[in-house]
């Protein structure tokens, strides 16, 4: 059995990692952020947290998660950007995530976009518009993403200065 200290330290490179999961589009933000508060509760006998709590910050960072795939698609749409703004938004993103992190996530979104748009829909007569909708999906997603987040890691934080 894991001791204490090793749950709450697993525990803490989860909820960094579920932080930074909110702006690189590889990691998956809540859930990441959420494992910690289970090693958390496992760490505190389970007495930390109430079970209603658990549960929903545990639906909280699904739907967070579900809302990383549709909000940028379904902005894009009603800004008239077809597949390929939005594919070129997530190549963006990787990126400008690599080479200007960690603005590059946000600017590569919008450019990659834009050029995806520019190059791949020529008889879009609004490829700006269209780049405008694919980033502000995009950006939404992110802030829903990290307010769930941030919600869990106040909790974790909590969560320990409950069992020290």
């Amino acid at each position: 059995m894991l001791s204490s200290i090793a749950l709450i330290t697993l525990g803490s490179i989860l909820v960094l990692g579920g932080l930074i999961g909110c702006i690189v589009p590889v990691l998956p933000g809540p859930p990441v952020a959420f494992l910690s508060l289970l090693l958390v509760s496992w760490a505190g006998a389970w007495e930390v947290y109430p079970l209603w709590l658990l549960i929903l910050l545990g639906v909280a960072a699904a739907l967070a998660a579900l809302m990383d795939s549709i909000l940028p698609v379904s902005y894009s749409r009603k800004a008239g950007a077809g597949k390929a703004g939005i594919r070129g938004s997530i190549v963006g993103m990787v990126i400008g995530t690599f080479f200007v992190p960690p603005f590059g996530t946000i600017i590569g979104a919008f450019l990659g976009a834009l050029g995806a748009e520019l190059i791949w829909k020529k008889e879009s007569s609004r490829p700006l518009k269209a780049a405008l909708g694919v980033f502000s999906g995009t950006m939404a997603a992110i802030v829903l993403k990290l307010a769930v987040s941030g919600t869990v890691a106040f909790f974790f934080v909590r969560g320990l200065i409950q069992i020290f």
